[in-house]
């Protein structure tokens, strides 16, 4: 049982930054929760992980946003009995995810794990001690069959000098599927939302997240301005183009899709108004000229930010559009490194941080890096994409860090709705997304109907 207990510029810097003493409360979880309820950690029922399962569901006729979803959903239980759950089957390959968990997870208390399983911090040089490029202890065959990614990182770079750190997990799926469960746990121990527990700087003091609309990759150009008028009369205070083939309804020839970005972009600005908040996101689709055509209309018709333009691993030309354009870069989506994060800010080519927590070792991970954002002055934007339980999760990093104020919410909102949880994101009267009150990951789940969907329990 629980623990009873009693936007201003385009660019908009910041000025505030808590790093250091968030990082401590990020590194003893445990620590953190009890000081939050004023207890011992020593007064927690037995958090030991008893069980790892996952539940196969049936989810045919449920269209998700994350392609495919194979109806997964992964499972901690401890020893005083609280579950954890977890959607994994719309998420990156996670093959022998319960033989992982079982080997590394079971038999061991979830405060003890929070503490170090997503301590890493990616591909990083070792010039010290076994600096042979594999890390001590290294046993490629016995981890490749548990499924762990960061094995297979390492293999890749046998013979020099890079190693994932402490086994590494960025990306590691497997260690960052973890860490969510853990902190779901460690919330439900406690009786409180997980970025409750999620010293950021902000005291738990947010409670409401302003939130825009994110578009679908519609296939016609004259499908945006309307959608972004339905947005504007649902409440909703900004906009994102997800851009599609850039091409005409009935068209007779086609045209470059960055052109018909461009008249999609003209539209939509038309359609919304001059003061609505606007931003464009072809998901790296562009090359550097392209990118800097479509950059141009969108300084031009004052556009709030421009997401992921061109491939993320071209950090020159992200710096080259960065210098010649007036609205921020958002890029972070497609880094997988905090060390990687922190070149990307120093060199000038992002300008908002983009994360997403699976990428990036879950909740730990995710809060290091929107910290790590926070120590340059930097906004930092979780991705909010998926079913209720992907959106939740990336909701508790905005709400426990001091330099988010956006909630992304795909349009239509019901398109995020999942047939076996409850939870709805809908923004308020004047556009807000509030806080969850239940506690952990704070997603009301209908048992019942997961319970009817269930195909079969691998244990």
């Amino acid at each position: 049982m629980p623990l009873k207990t009693p936007g201003a510029s385009r660019r908009n810097f910041l000025s505030t930054a808590m790093a250091g003493a968030s990082l401590a409360a990020i590194a003893d979880p445990g620590q953190a929760a009890a000081q939050s309820v004023g207890v011992k950690p020593g007064d927690f029922p037995d958090l030991t992980i008893k069980e790892a399962k996952i539940y196969q569901t049936d989810i045919s006729g449920f269209h998700p946003l994350n392609s495919p979803d194979h109806g997964l959903v992964v499972s901690l239980t401890t020893a005083s009995g609280l579950e954890a759950l977890y959607t994994l089957g719309n998420r990156n390959a996670t093959p022998h995810w319960l033989e992982w968990a079982k080997a590394r997870l079971v038999g061991k208390s979830v405060t003890d794990l929070l503490s170090t399983i997503s301590s890493t911090s990616g591909l990083k040089a070792n010039f010290g001690y076994h600096a042979n490029g594999r890390p001590p202890g290294f046993g490629g065959k016995r981890d490749a069959m548990l499924g762990d990614t960061s094995v297979f990182i390492t293999d890749a770079l046998t013979g020099s000098a890079l190693q994932t750190r402490g086994g590494g997990n960025w990306p590691n799926w497997y260690t960052a599927a973890a860490d969510v469960l853990l902190w779901d746990l460690l919330g439900q121990t406690v009786n409180r939302p997980i970025y409750k527990l999620l010293n950021g700087g902000v005291g738990g003091s947010k409670d409401k997240i302003m939130a825009y609309a994110s578009s679908a990759h519609h296939p016609t150009i004259e499908e945006y301005a309307p959608e972004v008028v339905r947005a504007k009369a649902m409440n909703f205070k900004g906009y994102k183009i997800h851009p599609g083939p850039g091409q005409h309804k009935n068209a007779k020839g086609a045209i470059p899709a960055y052109v018909g970005h461009m008249e999609e972009i003209r539209q939509v600005r038309a359609a919304a108004g001059d003061e609505f908040v606007l931003a464009h996101d072809p998901v790296q689709a562009y090359n550097r000229y392209e990118a800097m055509a479509v950059g141009k209309l969108l300084d031009e018709l004052n556009y709030a930010w421009f997401e992921d333009p061109i491939n993320t691993t071209d950090m020159d030309g992200l710096i080259e559009l960065n210098a010649a354009l007036g609205l921020p870069l958002h890029v972070g989506e497609f880094i997988y490194s905090i060390s990687d994060f922190a070149e990307y800010i120093s060199k000038g080519a992002l300008n908002v941080v983009r994360l997403i927590a699976d990428n990036v070792g879950g909740i730990s991970g995710g809060m290091r890096v929107g910290l790590l954002a926070d120590a340059f002055n930097l906004e930092c934007t979780p991705h909010n994409w998926g079913n209720a339980i992907d959106i939740m999760l990336h909701f508790h990093l905005e709400l426990a860090l001091p330099n988010c104020f956006w909630f992304e919410l795909p349009m239509p909102p019901e398109t995020a709705d999942h047939p076996f949880m409850n939870t709805r994101f809908r923004p308020d009267a004047e556009g807000y997304i509030h806080a969850p009150t239940l506690p952990g990951m704070g997603v009301d789940i209908n048992r019942a109907e997961m319970d009817r969907r269930t195909k079969s329990i691998l244990r």
